[in-house]
């Protein structure tokens, strides 16, 4: 017996309907994974806004910890930072200072 070799020619019209049946499915499987299944384009769309969000925090966090920095670091150079804290958030005065309070008259007051 002679092998029989198979050839396009031989295909028949139902084995090629099968044929681009299961291409066009494997389409649409990838592109449902593409577009809505893990990681997609959406959850990596949604993962980098989250990575920027999470970047701008951080660098503001940065900010705040400089400034902290260079305050705790004016603290501890002298007194002068320290006066100054006391008179702006407790009211306080040195001894030999004269207080005085400025009262303004409200516009609907006379």
């Amino acid at each position: 017996m002679a092998a029989r070799s198979i050839s396009w020619q031989t295909v028949e019209g139902r084995d090629i309907k099968i044929l681009i049946t299961i291409i066009i499915l494997l389409i649409i499987h990838f592109q449902y994974r593409l577009w809505w299944g893990d990681g997609s384009i959406r959850e990596i769309d949604a993962y980098q806004q989250r990575l920027d969000d999470l970047k701008k925090q951080v660098q503001d966090k940065k900010e705040r910890n400089e400034a902290l920095y260079a305050e705790v670091l004016d603290l501890r150079k002298g007194q002068e930072a320290i006066e100054e804290r006391a008179r702006d958030e407790l009211g306080m005065i040195k001894e030999g200072e004269t207080f005085f309070q400025v009262i303004e008259e409200s516009p609907g007051a006379r």
